[in-house]
């Protein structure tokens, strides 16, 4: 597996360490390729879905049963990691290999999936939940390019898009293997990260209006100073994320300042406001809080003050039985374990709201992610790895 890590990263290196497979484009293809290859070295049933999706099937003992599911996504952020995607595919291909291996084949079939272009559109999994948009304008590709093109580029078809959706009874649970891409793993010195579910997401577009004025001549009294209210608001949800019972975050992540010159008071600020939490409970108190905190600056401060949703996203919760299986593989195989939220979005999040879902972390170096100094060490992907087929076996003895 390490060495498919490894030749699978070589397609879209940059010098600088770095991958770029953007979804659709010629190096995610060409990485397809190479997977449907080696899936098929293992006699799975290859096939792309109209969402393109790539799917790998090795059936089961009892073809009436549900498959149970593992698989992640190929494609990379234009300065992306090895491991971002790609090791959640291969340890799910290392599993079926080591399934083949031992002559063993499990009462329900398996399939492995590659979605289509995770870090953009999400059309692969959503296809698959049958939660994708049927608007073509509503996807915005990271190459600029129509998704019907787009997606006839891998072998899907959107005039066929709903066809991509599986009927309640195809699966029995999803699995995918993960870097976790934070510290918390690392911090706590846990090999095994369990899960907890995928966070909601609410994000909020905040203008300010203040009067724009004279630095020098305008007493302090007597401003109406947006970026004054601006401040305000950041501190406050800084504050209202860090005293909350829990564990949600809260980020203000663009700021822009008009006129946003030196010897002018501000007459306007944007901002934005994102927040995350795996209770939606939780997201809605936030949002309530956010709505009184930047009413009550606004008054203070005799700034208006519009708040504007941008996006939504409910949180996906990973299914009880699921999430325990995991850790008691884990600790079984003798691995250090916790729990704990994935705080940023993955297939998993559209796949669990429609079967059991689970996912499992791998602890990333320093945190870190999306760039070149993305690493996981061969250990920590064979620890994942063995979690993850470990998980496969008791939930096939399980499940119906």
């Amino acid at each position: 597996m390490v060495g498919s890590i490894q030749q699978l990263a070589s397609i879209g290196s940059k010098p600088d360490g770095s991958v770029c497979r953007r979804g659709f484009s010629a190096e995610d293809v060409q990485g397809r390729e190479l997977l449907a290859s080696w899936m098929k070295q293992l006699g799975m049933q290859v096939r792309v879905d109209a969402a393109g999706n790539l799917i790998g099937r090795l059936d089961g003992l009892e073809p009436h049963r549900p498959a149970l599911v593992t698989g992640s996504h190929l494609d990379t952020v234009p300065t992306g990691g090895r491991f971002d995607g790609a090791l959640g595919v291969l340890a799910g291909l290392e599993a079926c290999r080591a399934l083949q291996d031992k002559g063993m084949r499990l009462r329900h079939g398996i399939e492995l999936i590659a979605f289509a272009d995770e870090e953009s559109t999400m059309v692969g999994c959503k296809g698959l939940a049958g939660t994708a948009s049927t608007d073509p304008e509503s996807y915005a590709t990271s190459n600029g390019q129509p998704i019907q093109e787009n997606l006839a580029r891998i072998g899907g078809h959107w005039p066929s898009l709903a066809s991509a959706r599986r009927s309640d009874e195809a699966y029995a649970a999803f699995l995918e293997l993960h870097v976790e891409q934070g510290g918390v793993l690392e911090q706590r010195g846990d090999a095994i990260g369990v899960v907890e579910g995928v966070v909601g997401q609410r994000r909020f577009s905040i203008n300010v209006q203040g009067q724009a004025n004279h630095a020098g001549t305008t007493p302090m009294g007597l401003r109406q100073d947006a970026l004054v209210a601006a401040s305000r608001i950041v501190l406050a949800v800084e504050a209202m994320a860090s005293s909350h019972p829990g564990d949600p975050v809260a980020t203000v992540g663009r700021l822009e300042v008009w006129p946003n010159a030196a010897n002018v008071v501000p007459g306007a600020v944007s901002l934005t406001v994102d927040l995350r939490d795996v209770d939606r409970r939780v997201l809605d108190q936030l949002v309530e809080e956010l709505m009184q905190q930047v009413e009550s600056i606004g008054a203070e401060t005799g700034c208006p003050i519009s708040v504007d949703p941008q996006f939504s996203v409910d949180p996906t919760p990973a299914d009880a039985v699921v999430m325990a299986t995991i850790a008691e593989a884990a600790a079984d195989l003798g691995l250090s374990h916790s729990h704990l939220p994935s705080r940023a979005s993955h297939d998993a999040q559209e796949v669990g709201r429609r079967w059991p879902m689970g996912m499992i972390f791998v602890p990333s170096r320093g945190g870190l992610s999306h760039s070149a100094a993305e690493f996981t060490s061969d250990e920590q992907c064979w620890a994942g790895t063995a979690v993850l087929l470990e998980t496969l076996l008791r939930l096939d003895r399980q499940l119906p």
